[in-house]
């Protein structure tokens, strides 16, 4: 036994005694003769053009990165030359405008670059006497005010802000004998263009949704809410990938309050980098020991505009073809935009058949588990013997085999998702209906609950958010453990933690279960939703500064005749 032993530990044991040491050398083995500690530990820019450029050279690994183009040129002012040079990323500028703004009024001859005097600021004629303010001449503002025709140009002097503009799409302009740089706006990249929304279609409605940059989706937001007071600041998240995201609400309308929360949150995450809008989302979550979503992500344009004119907040993520909606309640997660697009009868209708889905979804397996299992005295005669008589081949327990079909669902859901488009179809008809069938003839599961594992399945696809349908899918699965244990009696407890928890959550400081815990008299705020000239007030649980939406008698056209 031992010789097998050693010849098994001589097969997969390594007898190389070779010692690998990956280990960088001291840095006194080199000579950082134009790269000082001091030098690179700076974040302001140098007024020496040399030492910016030295600097530049190496913040951004030019000699390495074939796209950081540093261009050197002399600037012609005033008969004068004064050496400068520009940064940008190929790819991600318009070419044409770095030529025609920024190198061509710099660099060639002309009336603007060679006038030679001092500047006029203003003039005004007072008692027939002409007035003139004059400023002495400024190599600075010269170039600010006469040289660059680019519309969008700053002064900035911190080198992190240099390195965030210079990766978003901007052109540095460094001046020799200036202490600061003139960042100009030259954006220009390929970008996917706007389409409609995939995953939460609508029939009557708008069409667009989000895309990928981040500009585009602010002025879709724009276009849709026509306000002046419409706020959409920029912030940045991560260290290492400096991603850019924007806080949008109405000034007059959103809780101040809210507002600063939601900011603070965004500026005290200390992560190197979120790659997408559920990191986000998780990042900023007021309970992270639930599965339970507390924003809403969405990629239709009317939808994130709709709740911003309720008060709300949302945060768009560049990069990523969804936002946040933050404060939501349980209840946001039931409605769809398309209730507002038709009569309120119908869209109570389908609210109405949205609630029983989300029961279903919720309960039905744990329901019929407990049934068979506890409470077979609850379902008629007829019906019992035809559960017994189906069942009475099938091997396994009521348990294993309700858990075996769920999994298997969720496994054919998620092969769907994953393959191909044009094999997507393929995937779901073989799998729910020819293994299905297979199985039942197997006598492995029992045809009832063939019927009840579809049923459920389909429900869930009547939850309007994706979120929080896998929610329900994931606590589906207590609720069959609590099912088998103890019956209706452990569905009860499970359903009263359930509900406790939802109660004791808050997103943002507003009550999930809102407005029924705590419970509030506006009607515009119910779950049923009520005719358009009903709708008077905000939620009042968004503590908006304007409550009022529209005034009692909306409808003066009616009143015409009085």
């Amino acid at each position: 036994m031992k010789s097998v032993l050693d010849y098994i530990k001589s097969l997969i044991s390594d007898n190389n005694n070779n010692n690998y040491q990956f280990i960088l050398p001291n840095k006194e083995n080199y000579s950082y003769t134009t790269q000082p500690e001091d030098l690179l530990k700076n974040k302001k820019v140098f007024s020496n053009l040399d030492v910016n450029l030295e600097y530049v050279n190496s913040r951004f690994n030019s000699l390495l990165n074939s796209d950081i183009k540093i261009r050197e040129f002399v600037i012609n002012v005033k008969s004068k030359q004064f050496k400068a040079f520009i940064l940008y990323v190929d790819g991600m500028v318009d070419k044409d405008s770095i030529n025609d703004s920024v190198l061509k009024p710099l660099m060639l001859r002309n009336r603007a670059n060679q006038y030679d005097g001092n500047q006029i600021i203003s003039e005004a004629v007072a008692n027939n006497i002409m007035v003139r303010k004059i400023k002495k001449f400024s190599i600075v503002d010269y170039i600010f005010d006469n040289l660059l025709p680019q519309n969008d140009v700053e002064k900035v002097n911190s080198f992190d802000k240099i390195s965030e503009d210079v990766v978003s799409g901007n052109c540095i302009l460094f001046v020799d004998t200036v202490n600061f740089v003139f960042d100009i706006d030259t954006k220009k990249f390929d970008k996917r263009s706007i389409a409609e929304a995939k995953n939460e279609p609508v029939i009557m409605g708008s069409q667009e949704a989000f895309v990928e940059n981040l500009r585009t989706n602010t002025s879709m937001i724009r276009r849709n809410l026509c306000n002046e007071n419409l706020v959409i600041e920029k912030l940045t998240v991560g260290k290492t990938d400096k991603n850019q995201c924007a806080v949008c609400y109405l000034k007059n309308i959103a809780n101040s309050d809210l507002v600063a929360e939601v900011k603070y949150r965004l500026n005290n995450l200390d992560v190197e980098y979120i790659n997408s809008i559920g990191e986000l989302q998780q990042l900023i979550k007021d309970d992270i020991g639930t599965t339970v979503p507390e924003t809403i992500s969405t990629e239709r344009v009317d939808k994130a505009t709709a709740h911003i004119l309720e008060g709300r907040v949302v945060v768009i993520f560049n990069g990523v073809p969804y936002v946040l909606i933050m404060p939501v309640t349980m209840l946001d997660f039931l409605s769809s935009p398309e209730d507002t697009n038709i009569n309120p009868v119908f869209a109570n209708l389908l609210k109405v058949i949205r609630a029983i889905s989300f029961f279903i979804t919720l309960l039905l397996p744990g329901l019929y588990i407990a049934i068979t299992t506890y409470h077979g005295e609850l379902i008629p005669t007829g019906l019992l013997f035809s559960i017994i008589a189906s069942r009475a081949k099938v091997p396994f327990m009521v348990i294993v085999e309700i858990i075996l079909m769920e999994v298997s669902f969720e496994i054919i859901r998620e092969a769907g998702v994953r393959v191909p488009s044009p094999l997507g179809s393929t995937v779901g008809i073989v799998g729910a209906l020819i293994l299905g069938q297979a199985a039942v003839q197997a006598d492995i599961v029992s045809p009832i609950l063939i019927i009840n594992i579809a049923i459920t399945a389909i429900t869930s696809f009547a939850i309007p958010d994706y979120n929080f349908s896998f929610h329900l899918r994931i606590n589906r699965f207590l609720f069959i453990v609590l099912g088998f244990l103890a019956g209706f009696f452990g569905i009860a407890i499970g359903l009263f933690i359930y509900l406790v928890k939802l109660c004791s959550l808050k997103s943002f400081g507003v009550s999930y279960l809102a407005p029924y815990s705590p419970f509030t008299k506006n009607k515009s705020t119910s779950y049923l939703l009520e005719p358009i000239w009903k709708r008077e007030k905000r939620a009042d649980f968004l503590a908006t500064q304007k409550s009022q939406i529209q005034n009692h008698i909306s409808m003066k056209w009616r009143k015409k005749g009085d």
